[in-house]
């Protein structure tokens, strides 16, 4: 990585010699190396950025109705959102797209921390849904999933008394 000053570092602006034949100098280097290469897309993600580190900041909420989940999704087109529910599982899905602009052979990035790219995320629902009634809006890169419960599991549930012995 060529070493930009105005992309945010947590390293050192200290000169170090280290001695050439030291083995341990030569380590420390290499695990520099592996660890620098590895942090690499955490820290400053761009168009290349790995499918699935993308991931969306999400609030899931039991009631008694059921679930409410809500998930912010900028720069989002609700085209590009798609939802399932199977099994008990809900999966989100979503692509965030790259702007396209014109590209200048002047103009050079200092800095790229917008990160594109595809996500999936999966909710295990803790009761048998009412998949006919479940909801799902999006607004303001905002998307709420509302997910009831089906009146038959509510039924199914019965208390169980307990004896002393």
């Amino acid at each position: 990585m060529v070493w930009n000053p105005l992309m945010p570092s947590n390293r050192s602006t200290a000169v170090r010699r280290d001695r050439e034949d030291d083995p341990f100098a030569l380590m420390r280097r290499e695990m520099d190396r592996v660890f620098d290469d590895f942090m690499r897309g955490f820290g400053t993600p761009g168009p290349t950025l790995p499918e699935g580190v993308l991931s969306p900041r999400v609030n899931v909420v039991e009631n008694e109705q059921g679930l409410e989940i809500t998930a912010e999704l900028p720069g989002v087109d609700q085209k590009d959102i798609e939802l399932d529910l199977s099994e008990g599982i809900l999966t989100l899905k979503a692509e965030h797209k790259e702007d396209k602009e014109e590209k200048d052979e002047n103009q050079r990035y200092h800095v790229v921390e917008r990160a594109y790219g595809t996500f999936m995320r999966r909710f295990a629902i803790p009761f048998e849904p009412d998949q006919d009634k479940v909801e799902a809006s999006f607004d303001n890169g905002v998307l709420k999933v509302s997910i009831p419960r089906s009146p038959e599991a509510e039924k199914q549930t019965r208390k169980i008394q307990i004896k002393s012995s």
